[in-house]
């Protein structure tokens, strides 16, 4: 990885390159001409080698891993895992996923709640947790009474579970009402060299009451995609 802001440098490990994890960084792969998802419609295909590099350090690099309920409903996102030399580093087993959902319509016999090595995480609005069968094995935080408090949310992990370093993996929902609720320190956006066009478009958000300002603080490439670091917290 060559780092090209804000001062230029050749192999750059992208532990160190992301290292100084905020509060709560969103990641996210993106075409060039801006969809979030591959002609499969996920986002496995977009970046390659190089951002399956900086997704698994990202991931390494959280005490916990926020995803939204539309995603986990593909049934395609399974339990968080870690390569030896990930694991190593970062000195223990993988962060949990954390599944932000108003309804609590998911499939507990998927592989994401039953053997994750971290247990899966569910948060959920108080009036939903009250009228669901969430099995024994997975912690629930419950924030906000009929809707999902995000803020409370995030609190909860953070003081009474001691997940201090968040990491957002969308999708456009989840993503969205983190940046409307100013929650989002950082947006670690990976642009693929690849056009998708507008048949398959899939929006990085969905609509914001405002403009969001953010400044880049670093830029990096490698095999091709460009690694852009942006700060959502201006003086």
């Amino acid at each position: 990885m060559r780092r090209l802001l804000p001062e230029p440098a050749t192999d750059v490990d992208p532990w160190d390159a992301y290292g100084d994890a905020p509060a709560l960084r969103v990641g996210m792969v993106m075409s060039a001409d801006g969809t979030v998802t591959d002609a499969d419609g996920w986002t496995d295909g977009l970046g390659g080698a190089a951002d399956m590099r900086v997704f698994r350090t990202l991931r390494a690099l959280s005490d916990a891993i926020l995803v939204g309920a539309a995603t986990v409903r593909t049934g395609r996102l399974g339990p968080a895992r870690l390569r030896p030399e990930l694991r190593d580093r970062r000195g223990g087993p993988p962060a949990p996923i954390v599944v932000v959902s108003r309804s609590l319509d998911l499939d507990w016999t998927l592989p994401l709640f039953t053997v994750a090595e971290t247990p899966t995480v569910v948060v959920t609005s108080r009036a939903a947790n009250h009228h669901s069968l969430v099995p024994r094995t997975v912690p629930v935080v419950a924030a906000g009474d009929d809707e999902v408090d995000l803020s409370e949310a995030l609190r909860v992990l953070r003081e009474e579970m001691g997940h201090r370093r968040l990491l957002c993996e969308g999708g456009p929902v989840l993503t969205t009402a983190l940046v409307r609720d100013g929650l989002v320190d950082e947006v670690c956006l990976n642009i693929a060299p690849t056009l998708h066009g507008s048949a398959r478009h899939t929006r990085l958000l969905r609509e914001l009451p405002a403009e969001v300002p953010v400044e880049p603080t670093a830029v990096y490439h490698d095999d091709g995609v460009l690694f852009l670091r942006y700060s959502l917290r201006l003086a």
